[in-house]
């Protein structure tokens, strides 16, 4: 496996809605590792447009924390939550 960089984590860019840092690419595009990917301990980020990846130098006592894991909202334990989406669907005709 080629590294093309080894990066801070502090020098990417961090976005809390994704749960996603991005550093950029010099392709155009931008190599991207997900939290949960570095509490996993993965060190490497990939550019989804390019071969290139980066490995990431971090202190894994320094990443933000997961959010709690939600429980599985599984709706087809449910029948009437099936019937409303089955409902919702009938609506877009």
């Amino acid at each position: 496996m080629s590294i093309y960089e080894e990066v801070e984590i502090e020098d990417m860019e961090y976005d809390e809605a994704k749960m996603t840092y991005f550093y950029p690419c010099p392709c155009g595009d931008r190599f991207r590792i997900t939290l949960e990917d570095l509490h996993d301990g993965e060190d490497i980020a990939k550019c989804p447009s390019c071969t290139l990846q980066i490995k990431i130098i971090y202190d894994h006592d320094d990443l933000p924390p997961l959010p709690p894991e939600e429980e599985d909202d599984d709706d087809d334990d449910n029948p009437a939550a099936v019937k409303k989406d089955q409902d919702d669907d009938s609506d877009s005709d």
